[in-house]
């Protein structure tokens, strides 16, 4: 649901998702109404115009067009009965007339779902098994959720399950109605839909600061809620009786907005006392790095908490444009190196405290986190170590061509030749991408930034990591002692996936349904023993 800063396990979990993952669908519809006039939606982070979406309803078929700024064209074709969604995609700033690159059709079939894939003419069917009764959605559609609570009210449910057509698996939503209000809350993500005479006026989601608004509408704004995606059971404050203290504050940057963070101490300390940054991986983070498909995971709080408790200091920073912090018109044109900013700005900050030691700062850095923390401390050498976790070793395409081809192996209904041909129209659509952090995440290879990092280095791995390969980690390790480091440590985890829980399979998929959302006590041990050693 978010437009900035897909995360790779969402943008690349399906074979079809170098397709859907380029552009962003839009569906409004009055079921079963005749056909009505076209009507524009726009797309808005706060005064920020992101796009529009042009819709016309008919008798039972939606069909519409998105032109999102800078991305593709996205013309889509809805069906009530029998439900199919259909979705044409065409290279960015394509004329009218031009051939689509590529076109998916999805069609559920019971315990079934009818997969078409390829170009006008020349399309490749296919079955995928998902959940009796799930329906196709397009994951970064707000308009797309409204017509699906329809849907569901047409259905008399309040629960909905949703085939995610970027990310091939099935998740509940939950649908709630006040008034002219409709809340549906999809992986812990809430959307506020107001209608008026029976169509959507505008779609909220405030934890994103996102809306998208029919043109000339003059709707009342949903009731007002935090913009921030702390989680409203959760709080950054320190646990009760604990032996470090919990700090709220302010980063200011040089860019125009500030970042919010908090910052845990040691109530034990004497004096400067050294400290840790951390760095998120890929997607929209808030500081404690929670994952909604994922209740109760909270890698960069546990991380903080343990630190803390062994003396060392740990500031966690909401992203650029998340949460509490600002900057949100700029994080839709930022890149890994734009993030690699804001991190400098917070240790900035920390360097002009009096209660921290500014020769004892370390990054640790998770995921992309992984690629940022390198890019600083090669131009940092006042930092003290870096720590990376689930670190990439190779460029974003080589990573993302891998990460479809597992999917399509993992698809039995697939036959070899199908497999072959659909993982071959990859490459181009990754082509066809303009997405500024996208763009660079394909193209930047992160070891020749890793080589010339002198400071120590810490590299944990999980060895069932099916987002970030196990091999990577030695692959970065051989270079950073290749280009001369020789205080390079690393150590791998079994059953350990990439978010550092234990997990004997490891692929994104089964993430939701991981019954242990904690850390690794081992995985926790090893950073904390390292750190307290690496930073007296």
């Amino acid at each position: 649901m978010a437009f900035a800063r897909l995360s790779p396990a969402r943008r690349r979990l399906a074979w079809f998702s170098a397709l859907v993952g380029l552009a962003t669908g839009v569906i409004v519809a009055r079921s079963a109404r005749a056909q009505q006039a076209p009507v524009t939606f726009v797309y808005l982070r706060g005064t920020d115009t992101l796009g529009t979406e042009t819709v016309a309803p008919g008798n039972g078929v939606v069909r519409g067009v998105l032109q999102y700024r800078g991305q593709p064209r996205l013309e889509w074709e809805q069906v009530r009965t029998p439900l199919r969604l259909t979705l044409t995609v065409f290279a960015p700033g394509g004329a009218p007339d031009a051939a689509p690159v590529q076109v998916a059709s999805f069609a559920p079939q019971g315990d079934s779902l009818s997969v078409e894939v390829g170009t006008r003419g020349a399309m490749r069917p296919q079955m995928m098994p998902i959940r009796p009764g799930a329906v196709p959605f397009i994951n970064n559609s707000l308009l797309h959720s409204a017509l699906l609570t329809q849907l569901a009210r047409e259905l008399g449910v309040s629960t909905l399950p949703l085939f995610l057509t970027q990310g091939a698996q099935t998740i509940d939503a939950t649908i709630e109605r006040r008034g002219d209000t409709t809340t549906m809350t999809v992986a812990g993500m809430a959307m506020r839909i107001v209608w008026a005479d029976g169509a959507p006026v505008s779609v909220d989601v405030p934890a994103q600061n996102l809306r998208a608004i029919r043109a000339g509408a003059t709707a009342p704004r949903p009731p007002a809620a935090p913009t921030n995606t702390k989680p409203a059971t959760n709080s950054y404050d320190a646990p009760a009786n604990a032996s470090y203290t919990s700090q709220a504050l302010t980063i200011p940057t040089t860019r125009g907005y500030t970042l919010a963070g908090t910052l845990t101490m040691p109530k034990s300390a004497r004096g400067k006392v050294p400290v840790v940054v951390t760095i998120s991986g890929s997607g929209p983070q808030e500081r404690d790095s929670r994952i909604a498909i994922v209740p109760g995971y909270a890698l960069f709080r546990e991380i903080a908490d343990t630190l803390s408790r062994r003396g060392i200091a740990v500031l966690r920073y909401d992203d650029r444009g998340v949460g509490e912090s600002g900057g949100r018109s700029s994080a839709i044109k930022g890149t890994s190196a734009d993030w690699a900013d804001d991190a400098r700005s917070v240790i900035a900050m920390l360097r002009a405290r009096a209660d921290i030691d500014g020769q004892r700062i370390a990054l640790i850095g998770h995921s992309e986190g992984g690629i940022i923390a390198p890019m600083i401390a090669a131009t940092d050498a006042q930092l003290r170590a870096v720590a990376l976790l689930a670190g990439p070793a190779y460029a974003g395409r080589r990573v993302s061509l891998f990460q479809n081809r597992q999917v399509l192996d993992a698809t039995p209904s697939l036959t070899p030749a199908q497999r072959d041909s659909i993982m071959a129209s990859v490459p181009a659509m990754l082509d066809t991408v303009s997405q500024p952090w996208t763009k660079f995440w394909l193209a930047y290879d992160p070891l020749p930034t890793a080589q010339r990092v002198k400071q120590p280095v810490l590299i944990l791995q999980g060895d069932t990591d099916m987002q970030v390969t196990p091999e990577q980690a030695d692959t970065l390790a051989t270079a950073l002692r290749r280009a001369g480091n020789r205080a390079v440590t690393l150590k791998r985890f079994p059953a350990t996936n990439h978010l550092f829980l234990a997990d004997a399979s490891g692929a994104p998929q089964g993430y939701s349904a991981l019954k242990d959302v904690h850390v690794r006590r081992d995985v926790l041990g090893a950073l904390a023993n390292w750190l307290v050693t690496t930073l007296k």
